[in-house]
């Protein structure tokens, strides 16, 4: 077995058996929403934000054994305010049709070096969800 599958592996293991079972715990459910590029299911607290976990950027890294990336889905195909654009909120995700989707991309280190840090992550996912959907609370009204 190759480095890159070895990661995806472990990656694909600790969130099924931490992540997902804990956010479960903190009120989070399986997701409806199919993500266009990620087959794995995400999961919310609310139809406005999704997380999925993208564990194939970054598996063939060396040290891809101790992160991978969060990304926060908006399914939606409308306008969004200045205010919410850019690295620190989201950005495009093209989809068929000429549509786009809304996306927030994170990097979530749950290792540094022989130093777990899986709780420090749990929360810091479940704090950047809630940042994130405050910020698209004002655009339900948006949404047919």
């Amino acid at each position: 077995m190759n480095l890159t599958e070895a990661n995806k592996i472990f990656r694909k293991s600790l969130i099924k058996g931490y992540f997902e079972p804990n956010l479960l715990n903190l009120d989070f459910s399986k997701s409806n929403i199919k993500h266009p590029t990620i087959s794995d299911d995400g999961l919310m607290q609310s139809s406005l934000l999704h997380i999925f976990f993208d564990v194939d950027t970054g598996a063939d890294y060396p040290d891809g054994d101790e992160w991978f990336i969060a990304e926060f889905l908006f399914p939606y195909n409308i306008k969004i305010p200045d205010s919410v654009k850019g690295p620190d909120y989201f950005t495009t995700l093209s989809v068929s049709d000429g549509k786009n989707l809304w996306h927030h991309r994170e990097l979530i280190r749950f290792k540094y070096g022989k130093s777990k840090k899986l709780v420090e992550s749990l929360d810091f996912l479940d704090s950047k969800y809630k940042e994130l959907h405050s910020l698209l609370e004002p655009l339900e009204k948006d949404i047919k």
